[in-house]
């Protein structure tokens, strides 16, 4: 069964993203630059694959032997896991990396080495996510079995301890992409027609990610625990010590730019529709956060930037943060809120904040739509 298309009001100010898309057009056209990667994105791109690879080579020419060295090659992958997934790989499925399809490509299928299948990736974010954005049962992102994201999920006892439970959560996200969820996710968005979209059938699509499971799991694992001398359950350790740096990286990332107590919580009426603008509503549910932390903004791949990339997912991240002032005086000058954080400790306390909200029953959504 296929899915309502939501319906945004196009007649919600539909002057301001006219303007703000003339702006940033104008910024580009300015200063003679390309939206796509530049010279910093193709040096960040090579440091994060080395980050990854080079540990991972180390262990293959057995360089380090000893199990505290080998733990710690681990631990090196698991940070550039997530630069990849944060800084290449979510731009290149975006096809914000090149104007080359194909380079995008390529690029876009190093998610397979956190674990997770492409295509199912960008149904999820690209499709649902970033279309859908904080809407109840559409936004896939705020869906969640054992935890309460949103104020528009029924509340179950066992989530008042989600605040608790939430970094273990976060700590097995890519183990859980790797083991069921992209299983779990062919036969859903088989039932709502969206595998088509990749130009995917069930059991096609099951085929390939069973493929990709096993290579996966012979490069990173099997392959390693039967050629470095060390006891094997150390090397299942650092496995898992890699998915789980990875995964509360990925996960405080991006969830303190949706779930946080600033932001908006939607569910559509009994026409599908929303009451904003698309343009709008990604500002109403989206915040930045340490917009002034250089060295923490490059590593995280400007995703702290959650609002300019929501609004231009197509323009490589390198350049949000000259885009960041144009969206917000744009946002402002039409009365537009433009959340953002400080720091990143706000953005996270925020979201932390929430989840014990939403766990506890004490979360308001009119008082905190007023509030905004």
């Amino acid at each position: 069964m296929s899915r309502p298309v939501v319906k945004f009001n196009t007649q919600d100010n539909p002057e301001f993203f006219s303007v703000l898309r003339k702006r940033v057009n104008q910024h580009f056209k300015d200063n003679n630059i390309s939206k796509h990667a530049n010279n910093e994105m193709r040096f960040k791109t090579a440091f994060m694959l080395s980050l990854y690879f080079i540990p991972m080579g180390l262990m293959y020419f057995q360089v380090f032997t000893g199990s505290a060295a080998i733990l710690g090659l681990w631990a090196i992958m698991g940070f550039g896991m997530a630069g990849i997934g944060l800084s290449i790989m979510h731009d290149a499925n975006h096809g914000a990396y090149s104007k080359s399809k194909k380079v995008n490509q390529i690029l876009g299928f190093l998610i397979n080495f956190l674990g997770a299948y492409h295509s199912n990736w960008i149904i999820q974010h690209n499709v649902l996510h970033h279309s859908y954005t904080n809407i109840e049962d559409h936004d896939e992102d705020i869906n969640n079995p054992v935890m309460r994201f949103s104020p528009g999920q029924k509340r179950k006892k066992g989530y008042k301890y989600q605040v608790f439970y939430a970094p273990f959560l976060y700590a097995i996200m890519t183990l859980y992409w790797f083991i069921s969820k992209d299983f779990e996710r062919v036969f859903t968005y088989d039932d709502k027609k969206l595998l088509g979209t990749q130009n995917l059938t069930k059991n096609k699509a099951l085929a390939i990610i069973a493929a990709h499971k096993i290579w996966y799991i012979l490069l990173t694992l099997i392959i390693p625990m039967l050629i470095v001398p060390i006891p094997w359950w150390h090397m299942v350790l650092g496995f898992l010590m890699m998915h789980a740096i990875t995964g509360i990286s990925l996960a405080l990332i991006f969830q303190p730019a949706h779930v946080i107590c600033e932001t908006n919580f939607y569910e559509i009426d009994s026409k599908n529709s929303v009451e904003n603008n698309w343009a709008i509503h990604q500002l109403n549910t989206t915040s930045n956060f340490a917009n002034n932390a250089r060295i923490f903004s490059w590593f995280v791949g400007g995703l702290n930037n959650q609002v300019e990339h929501h609004l231009f997912p197509k323009i490589c991240h390198v350049h949000y943060r000259d885009l960041s002032p144009i969206v917000k005086k744009t946002a402002l000058e039409f009365g537009i809120p433009y959340h953002q954080h400080k720091t990143f400790w706000g953005a996270v306390y925020s979201h932390f904040s929430m989840l014990n909200q939403l766990g506890t029953g004490s979360y308001d959504l009119n008082a905190a739509r007023k509030a905004a």
